[in-house]
């Protein structure tokens, strides 16, 4: 669906008494909401909290600490945007780069999908990749780790 037709279906809803639009198209798919005054607060009574007696716990009552997310070392490359992640061109080829290679500055480490287009994600500093985080075929968010470069 091009940019154009997107923006005038946006104009209609918002022109319109229709608070909601989907379009599905071989392309994709399209939902539209239009947003409105945030709904009213309904404030509801509870009746007064009874203690009740707490729950018989089988294991030990300690707790094991959940460990903190491990902070990789070196520099990491975050995904500029939301899509799908490629490490290669195409899926019988080999990865742009592998965990020990040696990249440049400029040199291309995997692809980016978003909106049917293919972004090349390049190195922004020289160094040994250290490690992969992302998963080939998977979506990726805004910000989150792909590559450590060392």
């Amino acid at each position: 669906m091009d940019l154009r037709k997107l923006k005038t279906l946006i104009d209609l809803v918002s022109e319109s008494n229709v608070s909601e639009l989907e379009i599905t198209e071989a392309e994709g798919k399209v939902r539209i909401v239009k947003g409105g005054p945030p709904a009213p607060v309904q404030v509801v009574h509870a009746p007064a909290a009874v203690p009740v007696a707490p729950p018989v716990a089988a294991a030990p009552a300690a707790a094991v600490p959940a460990a903190a997310p491990a902070v990789p070392n070196g520099f990491v490359v975050k995904s500029p945007m939301v899509g799908t992640f490629y490490r290669s061109a195409s899926p019988g080829a080999n990865p742009f780069v592998e965990v020990g290679q040696k990249v440049n500055e400029g040199d291309t480490l995997c692809i980016i999908e978003a909106m049917k287009i293919l972004n090349e994600i390049e190195a922004e500093k020289s160094g040994t990749v250290t490690q992969i985080l992302g998963d080939n075929g998977q979506a990726v968010e805004y910000g989150q780790p792909l590559f450590v470069i060392e």
